[in-house]
């Protein structure tokens, strides 16, 4: 079920009204009918994958009952590596069987030697790279005793399949999310409120500004070949914009929503096309994956504690991990690869915690080197997105070549002016509100409702008869 359907836009108050009218007298029978409503939601894609889910539950819920009463070390870490290897295992043959098989008959061909081997038509399951995490997460934290595991099955099968991130995040930590299930919710009508705002301003990054995006970026892209350098760097531009208003679009939403159920997720973008340096850029960039890299994968590898050899062989490991877990193609290492190079300089001078602080905190404007900071660090991420958005190596290299080409200095093919003032209007939107959770934030100051109400009645007409052609949200095929 999309966000930006009309099945979604009947589902939502259907079950808003049910929780808080008809279950909210016990939290077990609301938290039931979130179980409930998140398998129906999910279900609705494809009802044969809720099995898969409801399997990872069980795994992870008894492993963490096994890991409360066992002391023996050993034994504990058997425990863990079950989870690991069931989890990763699913998740590895839903989405990299057929990558591996192909690769393992490439690489003997290359050599002269022909192998037999069979792809399968396997479906990819709808967010199984998001909840296979936030389960890995439980069982992880449960072992290192961060986390004492719960007796309660109903309130873990809710913190696993909670519809609004369940498809594509946040990645929730058990620490954050699940302790949240075991505490009487009561409506709150100031969160619900910002809660709105927030799915409002989803919509409008999503329906308006990716959606948009993502005509011309398709367009070009697909016909990279016939079209001149100028017009691929738009294209390349168009889908730098699109992959950012379509996944922190879907973030916003789902947060929003979880506010209107009186949940509070955690934040997983910060304004990122505003960073001075890559550092930053990933610090403010889909933060829930960044952040359980770093901590499930980055630290236990040692993280910047060793040598300069150690720091170097982390952050590409980081990387390229990241990398491949968006997908089953080379062209996802090397954006992995390529953002771990971008990175080296800053670690490598101890420069990649430098810019902490807000940007052009207290002023309205950056200063010259800020803006030329950023200015290239958004220059150097719209180049990697074109390994991201390629097809494959070949088709970005060829993608590449025809930037750097004479025909770089022609004039574009494609120049929607419209879209282009509208992207303008966007991006000045969220500068405005830079310190703030989303740009619809600031209405809340102004002081009459009539205004407040004729903001959101402009941007709920925009979305309403926006003309563009409706998308999935990017990160569902992730």
């Amino acid at each position: 079920m999309l966000f930006n359907s009309v099945d979604f836009a009947i589902f939502l108050p259907i079950v808003f009204i049910l929780y808080w009218y008809l279950t909210n007298k016990s939290l077990k029978f609301q938290n039931l009918l979130i179980v409930v409503a998140s398998y129906f939601f999910y279900g609705w894609w494809d009802w044969r994958f809720l099995s898969l889910i409801l399997f990872s539950t069980l795994v992870d819920y008894f492993i963490g009952r096994g890991l409360l009463s066992q002391e023996n070390q050993t034994k504990r870490k058997l425990l863990l590596w079950t989870s690991i290897l069931v989890n990763l295992g699913f998740l590895g043959f839903f989405k990299y069987y057929n990558f591996f098989i192909d690769n393992f008959v490439s690489a003997f061909s290359f050599f002269g030697t022909e192998i037999r081997a069979s792809s399968l038509s396997i479906i990819l399951p709808v967010g199984i790279s998001f909840y296979t995490f936030q389960t890995l997460s439980y069982s992880i934290d449960v072992y290192r005793r961060k986390l004492e595991p719960t007796k309660d099955f109903i309130a873990f099968t809710a913190f696993v399949c909670f519809f609004p991130q369940l498809v594509a995040g946040p990645i929730e930590r058990a620490t954050h999310l699940l302790p949240q299930f075991y505490k009487k919710r009561k409506f709150d009508y100031g969160m619900a409120v910002d809660g709105m705002r927030q799915i409002l301003w989803g919509l409008f990054k999503k329906v308006i500004i990716a959606d948009s995006c993502a005509e011309y970026a398709n367009m070009i892209f697909n016909n990279s070949a016939d079209l001149s350098g100028s017009t691929l760097v738009l294209g390349a531009v168009f889908f730098t914009i699109q992959i950012y208003g379509d996944f922190s679009g879907y973030s916003d939403i789902a947060i929003g929503t979880s506010r209107l159920f009186g949940f509070d997720l955690m934040r997983n973008f910060n304004y990122p096309y505003f960073s001075r340096d890559i550092a930053e850029f990933w610090r403010r960039w889909h933060i829930s994956l960044s952040t359980w890299f770093r901590d499930y994968l980055y630290i236990p590898l040692g993280g910047s504690r060793g040598g300069t050899w150690m720091k170097i062989r982390n952050t590409f490991i980081i990387f390229l991990v990241s990398g491949f877990w968006h997908g089953a193609n080379w062209t996802f290492v090397v954006w992995g690869a390529l953002n771990a190079f971008y990175f080296l300089p800053l670690l490598l001078t101890d420069s990649n915690r430098v810019n902490l602080d807000g940007i052009a905190k207290d002023r309205k404007l950056p200063r010259f080197k800020e803006f030329s900071k950023m200015t290239l660090t958004f220059g150097l991420t719209v180049f990697a997105w074109i390994f991201f958005r390629a097809e494959s190596l070949s088709h970005a290299g060829s993608y590449i070549s025809t930037i750097f080409s004479s025909s770089l200095f022609s004039a574009p093919e494609y120049l929607p002016i419209g879209l282009l003032l509208m992207i303008l209007i966007f991006f000045t939107l969220e500068w405005i509100s830079r310190e703030r959770q989303h740009a619809l934030a600031d209405v809340f100051q102004i002081d009459k409702r009539i205004y407040r109400w004729g903001i959101y009645v402009v941007i709920g007409l925009f979305i309403l008869f926006s003309h563009g052609k409706q998308q999935e949200f990017i990160y569902f095929q992730f």
